[in-house]
């Protein structure tokens, strides 16, 4: 059953990894290997989840590397979904 309106990947690091171990965006940043930027611009949803950053999340708090991706696809198709009255495809039939 698909998820209603799923909440951005972002918002699983912050509240399941960055809360509880009390990790600020930029101590966390410098234990990811990334710029304080970058994993701040996931926390706020503005970017997504790629699949370095998710070995990355799975190296330093333990959830697996397809958990976060599955995460970020469950987010991206949903929006997408929600823009599919728009797309104009033509429906293919074999010959």
């Amino acid at each position: 059953m698909p998820m209603f309106d799923p909440p951005h990947p972002g918002e699983h690091v912050r509240a399941n990894c960055l809360e509880p171990l009390g990790l600020s965006i930029t101590a966390a940043a410098k234990a990811l290997g990334v710029a304080r930027k970058t994993l701040s611009e996931l926390v706020n949803g503005k970017s997504g989840i790629s699949p370095e950053m998710a070995i990355r999340l799975e190296k330093a708090f333990g959830s697996s590397a397809r958990h976060w991706m599955q995460l970020q696809l469950n987010y991206d198709l949903w929006h997408a979904e929600q823009r599919a009255g728009d797309l104009r495809v033509e429906r293919l039939q074999p010959a």
